[in-house]
């Protein structure tokens, strides 16, 4: 089944200080199925957040259609979860709180929604930190209970929007070890961007390399390794290093100043 597909998208936007059209993204063919993990990496300014916003029913295309389970997105979809570099929690709120907001704006019983978020919370290595505030975790348990809050509301589609870009290495990998085994366990399907290369390959079914704004997808690799949902084993695997090389060589293309983000 197809969980999230765009059909031919372009996005268009006016320049505000020129008020030239300028184009984001254009001729965008992308289908990706229920349970699949896919990234998306390109240069810099390439439409990448473009492409996920639209995903998520925060833009409408210019040209072309989106559909999330076969349903045309028109506006924000609640099947779908954005989750961002920037934690976003709300610092009046604890931890527990934070996690519980979204099934509390959907009406949720709080003894059921308290539930849910307790388990999530004790799955992040987050148990015993409920009643803490945002200010009195470190960047990683923040980004912990941000997942966390994320799938609360058990969305079909995540769109993940650079979440461990801010980490440090090994906060970033125990991270990705976790996202990675609650999307293979879940059979959640995901729509992730990253610059960081050997991450893409570690935790994707597939990647989507773009070009340069006005982006589009210059090419498509299927990941056929094992370890989806262990990405510490697949980066010891022989063939990260030459996707890496790959998909280094595909961001240079034409350009040696090409930025690998």
């Amino acid at each position: 089944m197809i969980e999230i597909e765009f059909r031919n998208v372009g996005k268009s936007f006016v320049d505000r200080q020129t008020s030239e059209l300028r184009t984001a993204v254009s001729n965008l063919d992308i289908s990706i199925r229920s349970g699949e993990v896919v990234s998306i990496i390109g240069p810099s300014g390439c439409g990448k957040s473009t492409l996920l916003n639209m995903g998520a029913g925060l833009y409408l295309p210019t040209i072309g259609e989106v559909f999330v389970s076969g349903e045309r997105v028109t506006k924000p979809v609640k099947k779908v979860a954005f989750m961002l570099q920037k934690d976003l929690l709300m610092p009046w709120r604890n931890i527990r709180a934070n996690v519980e907001l979204g099934l509390e704006i959907d009406g949720m019983a709080p003894e059921k929604r308290r539930v849910i978020a307790e388990e999530l919370l004790a799955r992040c290595h987050l148990k015993g930190f409920e009643d803490h505030y945002p200010y009195q975790l470190s960047g990683g348990m923040r980004q912990r209970a941000a997942l966390a809050r994320t799938l609360a509301v058990d969305p079909q589609v995540l769109l993940l929007d650079e979440p461990f870009s801010a980490l440090d290495a090994q906060t970033k990998m125990v991270l990705q070890q976790d996202l990675a085994k609650m999307l293979y366990e879940k059979k959640k399907t995901a729509l992730f961007i990253t610059h960081d290369l050997i991450e893409a390959i570690a935790l994707s079914d597939r990647l989507l390399v773009m070009s340069e704004r006005p982006g589009t997808i210059i090419e498509e690799i299927t990941i056929n390794l094992p370890h989806r949902d262990n990405p510490l084993e697949r980066r010891k695997l022989p063939e990260i290093g030459p996707l890496q090389g790959r998909l280094m060589e595909l961001l240079k293309v034409g350009k040696e100043e090409a930025e690998l983000h």
